[in-house]
């Protein structure tokens, strides 16, 4: 029996219908995936005042893990500015610290923000902790270094996209336990928070192709995982099995109605607000999974980043009328 879903904004389900869509993933198709080109980021950095630095951080084991810090050039080097700490979406399996940056390269825009991409190792090359310990290391290093890198400690947000946004949930839950670095807020962008993969969205998005299905959601949590059983799984890889939600920085959570993690989002930012948190949540309606990084011209794209980047003003910025 078919489980009836909420159905697209027409002007996402008109974009969306030129473009051909993954029927499933797999280790084959994971494959080709992996050797397409990356991210063009010299085209999103052509027409910003912007100076780039590539720095390689050894994480505990001593894989060498690389981060790029975007800085706005020409500024009062006397400000510390806010910093933005990214981790890249890509279901924990593919993509890169250029991924989904131009969502990220709009906050230096508007705040002169230090933007920091992280390059955490991808499944199922790496497995269980070994992702979100790679994020934490590389926001150690962030914070240690926060005066060469012209950063506010008191700023750092820790932001991310689908599975990077699972990360900096993981990141976050960590820093909180660990007691270091201090966070300011976390932006969690359709979040990848729960391998359980059982709520209400994750059936009502399972079967046919799709940007990201239930199928697709099941082998990227596998990859991740490996031989590890359900009591094995830490809430820093999938942080909708933390027990306490309490004590975490001021987070922003969205998501789409059409999309599945839609309940697995809602029910983490709830329980922010039961443990006595602070969370803005934002529920897209007809937005499918990744909707506003696929097609930002459309307008509940356009909508939707501006309202992350009000919230984030009133974060950096609470005593400007910005």
């Amino acid at each position: 029996m078919t489980t009836a879903r909420p159905g697209l904004d027409p002007e996402l389900r008109y974009l969306l219908a030129d473009m051909p869509l993954m029927p499933q993933l797999s280790p084959e198709v994971l494959a080709q995936l992996r050797r397409l080109p990356s991210t063009p980021v010299e085209s999103l950095l052509a027409h910003r005042q912007v100076e780039r630095r590539e720095v390689t951080v050894p994480v505990e084991d001593g894989t060498p893990i690389l981060l790029s810090v975007f800085s706005a050039m020409n500024t009062d080097r006397t400000t510390a500015a806010p910093c933005v700490y990214w981790m890249h979406g890509g279901g924990m399996v593919m993509g890169d610290r250029f991924s989904q940056i131009d969502i990220p390269l709009e906050w230096l825009d508007r705040f002169g923000a230090v933007v920091v991409s992280v390059e955490y190792r991808l499944a199922p090359e790496a497995t269980g902790t070994a992702l979100v310990d790679d994020c934490y290391q590389g926001l150690l290093w962030v914070a240690e270094h926060s005066g060469e890198l012209g950063i506010d400690p008191a700023r750092i947000v820790v932001a991310g996209a689908s599975a990077g946004g699972g990360l900096a949930a993981g990141v976050t839950l960590l820093a909180r336990d660990l007691g270091t670095p201090a966070i300011s807020a976390q932006m969690l962008i359709c979040p990848m928070l729960d391998h359980r993969n059982t709520s209400a969205s994750s059936r009502q998005f399972s079967g046919g192709p799709g940007v990201w299905t239930r199928e697709m959601n099941e082998f990227g949590w596998r990859c991740v995982l490996g031989d590890l059983t359900d009591d094995e799984v830490s809430p820093y890889i999938s942080p909708a099995l933390a027990d306490d939600l309490s004590n975490l920085p001021t987070t922003y959570v969205d998501t789409g109605s059409a999309e599945v993690f839609r309940d697995e989002d809602t029910d983490y930012a709830g329980r922010i607000w039961a443990a006595g948190g602070q969370a803005e949540l934002h529920v897209w309606a007809g937005g499918f999974h990744g909707f506003d990084a696929l097609y930002p011209q459309a307008r509940i794209s356009a909508t939707a980043r501006r309202t992350r980047t009000d919230w984030l003003a009133r974060i950096l910025l609470p005593d400007s009328a910005a």
